[in-house]
């Protein structure tokens, strides 16, 4: 780049625009949330695409692009088709360069409806905030696009020559199953400079963050098997070891007794991390009074940049049909996430050497639907990411915290192997009271507001500069 900090006199008039365009953009998220699309083949498969249809009707009324798409890629190793995603492109103009932006269409299931206090696919706004499943991930980050374009070709017109592809995917919250295969399938129309990926979060929400480290994941399904059949505990209890004791024994050696990861092998990460309370994290998590943290060392390192391993499913007999009986197997999800810098294979390894040298009385171990993912760290010395700082100071109006986030965005892997020389900035929508994948999702209006100022600013920047 020969122009690192482009003349700023747009950016007066692009901030008027994304004022002047937030009521509609917030109008056009609501009917977005209204379509229950999720990728599962549970769910009905129609809703998903009316929603890549619709968000592919909201980039072509931009004006923007040369082309939109619907599409969809082979998911690797299967005869199937992965689900609907929308690809929208234009070229660059006059030596300018190419922004990649991104985010998903489908959303997390509801869950039990009577745990939402209005219906999750009916748009709701109370206390500044917009409730709703997807409102924030990541139908928020879809419409941050879409808002933050109008702005800037409502300013710029046709000295707009940045070129710009947007890829909403629609399987995100499924597994990106075709993900690296529609990389592949479309890598010259996404091939860009700067590749931002909408979603995220930030620091609080009236601070922006910058994403600059993610962990990995290992998840996978567990069987423990001691019996070849069910047997009377009265009659056997004290000398058979049932399945449910062995798996609690075995599940228990996962931790240390404050609760932090004690599979050996299972890596950290050593870096800095801010000032973060434990009032805080009551506050965001919702601890119960009496429930203590885990863990060891500061908080926010046991979230970035240290190993965490969830039992999130179990399959046993229900309480309502519990009968004096041992069981002869149990099946166990367990979701691991890995410190970055060690990939979601080797994590997986060190688990399963662990477990295996830890099975109790001979149960019978097996390991099955296993899904890796490696970890992200984002290299901060690249010209985009000034831009983006800056872009999120005065978006803002507050400087931008980097952020290290202890979720998983595994496809960003598959963008750094197809695209090496683009950079990667990783945004988001999000506030730590989002609450995205549980009952009451929402997104903070004016997080809403100064995201898409950033990212039109952003825009305008990048078409002031050149290559």
């Amino acid at each position: 780049m020969t122009s690192l900090v482009p003349p700023r006199e747009p950016d007066a008039a692009v901030l008027e625009a994304v004022a002047t365009g937030i009521p509609s953009a917030l109008s056009d998220l609501g009917h977005l949330v209204r379509i229950p699309g999720m990728a599962w083949p549970a769910f009905d498969q129609t809703q998903l695409e009316r929603s890549a249809e619709a968000v592919a009707a909201l980039a072509s009324d931009t004006g923007v692009f040369d082309e939109v798409r619907v599409l969809r890629a082979a998911i690797p190793g299967t005869d199937e088709q992965g689900q609907p995603a929308v690809l929208a492109t234009r070229a660059a103009r006059n030596g300018k360069p190419t922004i990649l932006l991104y985010a998903h269409h489908d959303v997390q299931p509801p869950g039990d409806d009577a745990l939402w206090e209005t219906p999750p696919f009916e748009p709701t706004v109370r206390d500044g905030r917009l409730y709703g499943r997807g409102a924030a991930d990541d139908k928020a980050g879809i419409m941050a696009h879409i808002a933050s374009i109008r702005a800037v070709h409502e300013v710029l017109g046709d000295d707009l020559d940045l070129g710009i592809a947007m890829f909403i995917e629609g399987e995100e919250e499924y597994g990106s199953r075709s993900f690296a295969q529609f990389l592949s399938d479309n890598k010259e129309a996404l091939r860009a400079d700067a590749i931002v990926v909408a979603d995220s979060g930030n620091w609080d929400s009236v601070t922006p963050g910058l994403t600059v480290s993610l962990r990995g994941n290992a998840r996978f399904t567990l069987r423990v098997r001691t019996l070849d059949h069910a047997s009377h505990s009265g009659m056997f209890g004290g000398a058979v070891p049932d399945a449910m004791m062995s798996t609690v024994k075995l599940l228990s050696t996962l931790w240390n007794s404050d609760g932090s990861v004690a599979v050996a092998g299972m890596t950290e990460r050593d870096a800095p991390t801010p000032d973060y309370t434990e009032a805080t994290l009551r506050d965001e998590a919702g601890l119960l009074p009496g429930t203590t943290p885990i863990g060891d060392g500061t908080i926010l390192s046991r979230i970035w940049n240290k190993p965490a391993v969830t039992v999130i499913g179990i399959d046993a007999t229900s309480v309502a049909a519990a009968s004096n009986t041992l069981l002869p197997e149990v099946t166990v999800v367990i979701s691991a996430r890995v410190a970055p810098g060690q990939t979601g294979q080797a994590a997986y390894d060190a688990l399963e050497s662990h477990l295996r040298a830890h099975a109790p009385f001979g149960a019978e171990l097996t390991f099955s639907d296993v899904d890796l993912g490696d970890g992200f760290l984002v290299d901060t010395s690249g010209w985009a990411v000034q831009l983006t700082r800056d872009a999120m100071h005065d978006g803002y109006g507050v400087p931008p915290v980097d952020l290290g986030v202890g979720g998983s965005i595994p496809f960003i892997a598959d963008l750094v192997r197809e695209f090496p020389a683009a950079q990667i900035l990783v945004t988001g929508v999000e506030d730590p009271h989002s609450r995205a994948h549980s009952p009451n999702e929402s997104l903070h209006l004016d997080t809403f507001r100064h995201a898409v100022a950033t990212e039109a600013l952003l825009l305008t920047r990048m078409n002031a500069a050149e290559l």
